[in-house]
């Protein structure tokens, strides 16, 4: 073959070489996902009585599709319920890990403890000494794992759609002598010392209490005629579970669709925000 012959081949032989080497597949990036309800629901949304339709993990994969995701929500689990059976929960291996807890903390009156309790690693007595015990066990799994950590939200009235009687009021009083918001920012300590990535859905603008919902439909106390109340007001009207309609109407949902859990406009805020911290502090997703 002539010279100029193998130069007429060799340009798009290079051509076709580059163009494959381009369309190298991403790696593939394991994240798990540790958390309670919220994230819990994503794979079961039926139990939000069909309201979402796209929970935040599909929705970070939607948009990071390299991302594989695995589940550890757990419904109505506490960061100390999680700490106390973190060997039984079969958490695997992973490149990237999330831990999204702390509202049912709040809720259970749990103590939430100080920064101490997690460096001096004081085990399962305090929420902050809890969170220790499960960061060990993502390092024992992956001392490189990538971890980020994210603030639980403000809260209105919780009123679960399949049975008002599990109810509970908002994060605009405290609990056992304690604000969600000390949760919050017990969280943001934890991040600040270990230099961890840390997403404050706390103090997301987008997610504060008053547009966790549109309204809550109540009985008016002197009409007994229900009347759709805004917070602050709808937190002074009585609500009775065994004889009230549900509070939260399809169109009363706005961050949440029962006071509490994101509804697919804030699953949409978490991933969002998400993603962009994923690409800020890992980039190649």
């Amino acid at each position: 073959m002539s010279n100029k012959n193998l130069k007429k081949l060799t340009g798009p032989l290079l051509f076709i070489l580059i163009i494959n080497f381009s369309f190298t597949p991403a790696k593939e990036i394991k994240w798990t996902a540790i958390g309670d309800s919220i994230t819990y629901l994503n794979n079961h949304l039926n139990e939000t009585g069909n309201r979402v339709k796209r929970g935040y993990l599909d929705r970070v994969k939607d948009r990071l599709p390299n991302i594989s995701y695995i589940n550890q929500g757990h419904n109505g689990w506490t960061t100390v319920g999680i700490a106390k059976e973190i060997n039984k929960l079969g958490i695997v291996q992973s490149n990237l890990y999330s831990v999204f807890l702390g509202t049912n903390d709040w809720w259970a009156g749990i103590p939430v403890g100080s920064l101490n309790d997690y460096i001096n690693n004081t085990g399962t007595g305090t929420t902050c000494g809890a969170y220790r015990i499960i960061i060990d066990k993502i390092r024992s799994l992956n001392p490189n794992a990538k971890i980020v950590v994210i603030t639980p939200i403000q809260r209105n009235d919780f009123v679960y759609i399949a049975d008002a009687n599990n109810n509970a009021f908002g994060s605009y009083q405290a609990k056992n002598g304690q604000t969600l918001e000390m949760f919050a920012n017990a969280i943001i300590e934890i991040a600040k010392h270990e230099n961890f990535p840390v997403l404050d859905l706390y103090h997301n603008r987008k997610l504060k209490l008053e547009k966790a919902v549109k309204f809550k439909r109540l009985k008016n106390p002197s009409t007994g005629v229900y009347q759709n109340y805004k917070y602050p007001e709808s937190a002074s009207i009585p609500f009775n579970p065994k004889e009230d309609d549900y509070p939260y109407p399809l169109d009363a949902v706005k961050m949440t669709y029962d006071g509490l859990h994101p509804s697919d406009q804030g699953n949409k805020v978490i991933a969002g925000n998400l993603v962009k911290l994923f690409k800020r502090h890992y980039p190649g997703l």
